[in-house]
């Protein structure tokens, strides 16, 4: 084999060379300028190796690593600016200045109905409280009767002693049962036959439907407390939380713990909460100033921009155009948007947050990070923690305790919840349409139209399914007294949200409105009504 002589010059230009294509490999972004270190001469070398490895494109999915988008973000965000900038001049120049200080009328007799039902409700809370006294008062006479009745002859008096005691518990539910739904029925019918406002009426209603949920939460876990109180049993399957020995069945029956429950940003009762040691009083001020602020612009969002897109929506729906109707909730879908997120920071973040550190309430998840659901599964489970807690805990895992199947007792939760929603959006607005409670049904096969995309690899199900999410997040909740009647259906989000605002208030103003008011169409409606 013939050996070709390398002489030092050659090999020091070939040592050079490769000092110069790793330095261009390592970082392409270099110019293509090198230094000679033995003549500290400048040459640019066109023989350069500038394609010496497999590489991908950034934004393909077989990557190295992800790419970051950050400047995709703030592209997106000063597009968003200058775009709803654009809409704010253009509505400025249509309408002028729609806010006002004054706000809608308020009928006399509205302002009268609302305290009223609204210190009236805390009083079943109460009603259970004392329910429940008499409970523990039976209790504790019946442990006590249970130890005289273990003797000789005692084990048919003890049977007697438990029929005894199971059919006592039934009376003591169907008080609680009683209570609970005669609060709900006055609720409701005073909210839709006696306080014609909807801003009061959605705040009275909710005020309503929260302090309901208590009442319900209050005797369920005090049940299972009893019934571990009167079948104790340290080593079976009654043995209850380690934090419930701080305050046991029945000493956590006092007023105290029940004001506590009350106030508590829960829906769920515990005789126990964690605690925190001390309040921050420069929190809750900063909290509160973040609650004024969002709600003044929700306020000025809903007046300004909103009312004025549902009131240019009457006639497209009164005549069925069905393009000028998806035009209009596309058009509402910006200002939903804003609406309901700035009423979700200003109520699970600011509000919640404050009413937490006033009572030194430890727990503060009150959501998770919903925004970044894959499905709607996920959603539904974390963006609203306190609902999903009370749902989960005294609807959905009693009924799969009870040998019902997961599915099936999921299709009841939401129905539930349905319910829920149409009391919260009908009520307030007088007019029952079903809108909202099909908006919770259409939910469950979305649900499993999702689950699938969530349990896919890689990126591309996940996007899918968070699209998904966006396009068919559902109405929320709002605890907002509005001045004017227009706006309290004005707070939704995207397709089904601004969708569900144009027909509630479109079954408003057709029921209650004085001016261009509109006719159902295809004969749905009495307009006189």
């Amino acid at each position: 084999m013939a050996v070709t002589p390398v002489n030092s010059s050659q090999a020091n230009g070939r040592k050079r060379e490769k000092e110069m294509t790793v330095s261009i490999n390592s970082s392409p972004a270099q110019p293509l300028h090198v230094t000679d270190n033995n003549h500290g001469e400048k040459r640019y070398k066109h023989t350069f190796a500038i394609h010496s490895h497999a590489r991908t494109s950034r934004l393909s999915s077989d990557a190295d690593y992800p790419p970051s988008f950050f400047g995709f973000r703030n592209l997106m965000g000063v597009g968003l600016v200058a775009s709803n900038l654009r809409l704010m001049i253009e509505n400025f120049k249509k309408y002028g200045l729609l806010v006002t200080l004054s706000g809608a009328q308020v009928r006399p007799g509205d302002w009268a109905h609302f305290w009223t039902l609204y210190l009236l409700t805390p009083c079943f809370l109460f009603v259970a409280y004392l329910i429940e006294a008499a409970a523990a008062r039976y209790a504790k006479s019946k442990v006590a009767g249970r130890k005289r009745a273990v003797d000789a002859t005692g084990a048919q008096r003890l049977e007697h002693h438990k029929r005894y005691l199971f059919s006592t518990w039934r009376v003591i539910a169907f008080c609680h049962g009683f209570n609970a739904t005669l609060m709900l029925v006055i609720a409701t019918y005073e909210v839709y036959y006696n306080i014609h406002n909807p801003g009061l009426a959605a705040f009275a209603e909710l005020h309503a439907v929260i302090v309901w949920l208590k009442v319900c939460s209050y005797p369920f876990t005090n049940r299972d407390m009893r019934h571990a109180y009167v079948n104790a049993d340290p080593g079976g399957t009654l043995v209850l939380p380690e934090m419930y020995k701080s305050c046991p069945y029945p000493n956590n029956i006092t007023l105290r713990n029940l004001s506590y429950f009350w106030w508590a940003p829960t829906l769920v009762y515990q005789p126990v909460y964690p605690m925190t040691d001390y309040r921050r009083w420069d929190f809750v001020a900063k909290r509160l100033l973040e609650f004024l602020i969002l709600s003044i612009v929700i306020w000025i969002a809903c007046a300004q921009y909103a009312v004025p897109l549902l009131q240019n929506s009457l006639d497209e729906i009164a005549n069925l155009n069905l393009i000028g109707i998806l035009e209009r909730v596309l058009k509402l879908s910006t200002i939903s948007l804003v609406c309901w997120l700035a009423g979700f920071f200003a109520l699970f973040q600011s509000a919640l947050n404050l009413l937490a550190e006033i009572l030194c309430f430890a727990d503060r998840e009150f959501y998770g990070d919903w925004w970044n659901s894959a499905d709607l599964r996920s959603y539904w489970t974390s963006w609203n923690k306190p609902v999903t807690h009370f749902m989960k805990q005294h609807i959905y895992a009693p009924m799969v305790g009870r040998g019902m199947p997961p599915m099936y007792a999921q299709i009841i939760t939401f129905l539930f919840s349905g319910l829920l929603h149409e009391l919260l959006v009908g009520v307030p607005t007088h007019n029952i349409l079903g809108v909202a409670f099909l908006g919770m049904v259409v939910q469950i096969p979305l649900i499993l139209l999702t689950d699938p995309l969530s349990r896919m690899t890689g990126h591309n199900g996940k996007l899918a399914g968070n699209l998904i999410f966006w396009m068919t997040v559902r109405t929320i909740l709002s605890m907002k007294n509005e001045w004017r009647p227009e706006l309290t259906t004005a707070k939704f989000c995207f397709l089904g949200q601004p969708f569900a605002a144009i027909c509630y208030f479109f079954a408003w103003q057709a029921k209650f409105g004085t001016h261009n008011r509109p006719e159902w169409p295809l004969g749905l409606g009495d307009p006189k009504s």
